[in-house]
């Protein structure tokens, strides 16, 4: 009985974990993408803020600081990374919780980047913060169902590692191609087209969101085996997720930075 009760404590205790978005190497990769796209007021408007350190580097911090104890860290920033949105519903139609999620905490973010009275200190948190959760809407389980934690308690096997669906796509997925940030970027980068940029260059976090839960219903797999054919299945899928990622996150700056030009 001793045992069940500690098992149930420490099950407890992991359910109340946050969920973790893109591994180090995938935000990393949206960051190093969009650097590309940014235009010159977005480019000079990022290095006012943030110095010498570019969107790759930026785009990590959110997460580094999860572990932090502070009450901003721990409870209010947790909810950040993430939205829930039911199958069969679409992000607009759902009630956001009073504690707001991740595309209210970008819309959030994005008046202190215009605002003429946020500190140098305000400006780079609300800028890490969404470069990072442009990366996260792109990650198809940060639009959760609301029935496993975003894939967290979907447990699965990823190569006889024991893990679950989300763990899978965050970082698995990817770290099993071995690529370094830099690498996988500049891969993922050259075969963007123009054409692509045009269409992926959508600032509307809602249109985002609904491709992410559209692909989130496709990806849970029937065997929780999960091996080559579940590689070969969504390669292309986690790919193209994060090149759009790199797209919008440039996009969005760039709308955000021109338009203080403009005002100006």
């Amino acid at each position: 009985m001793l045992r069940i009760a500690i098992a149930a404590i420490v099950l407890g205790s992991m359910s109340s974990l946050p969920a973790h978005s893109w591994g180090k190497t995938g935000h990393r990769v949206t960051g190093e993408i969009a650097q590309s796209y940014l235009s010159d007021e977005a480019q000079a408007k990022v290095s006012e803020i943030l110095g010498v350190e570019d969107l790759a580097e930026a785009s990590t911090w959110p997460d580094f600081m999860r572990s932090n104890e502070t009450e901003y860290w721990r409870r209010t920033a947790n909810p950040w990374h993430y939205v829930t949105v039911p199958k069969g519903e679409r992000y607009p139609d759902v009630e956001i919780p009073e504690w707001g999620d991740a595309a209210t905490a970008l819309a959030s973010f994005r008046e202190t980047l215009l605002s003429d009275t946020a500190t140098q200190e305000d400006k780079a948190l609300a800028l890490r913060f969404a470069v990072h959760i442009i990366g996260d809407l792109h990650q198809p389980l940060h639009a959760g169902n609301g029935e496993d934690r975003g894939g967290n308690t979907y447990t699965v096997t990823f190569f006889d590692k024991m893990t679950n669906l989300h763990s899978v796509w965050d970082s698995d997925l990817i770290d099993h191609e071995q690529l370094s940030y830099t690498e996988m970027s500049t891969w993922l980068g050259r075969t963007i087209t123009p054409d692509e940029v045009a269409t992926w260059s959508v600032t509307d976090p809602s249109v985002w969101i609904n491709e992410s839960t559209a692909i989130r219903d496709t990806i849970y797999p029937e065997e929780r085996d999960l091996r080559w054919g579940y590689v070969y299945d969504h390669r292309a899928i986690y790919r193209q997720r994060l090149k759009q990622a790199g797209v919008r996150i440039a996009a969005y700056l760039n709308e955000t930075f021109d338009s203080t030009e403009t005002d100006d």
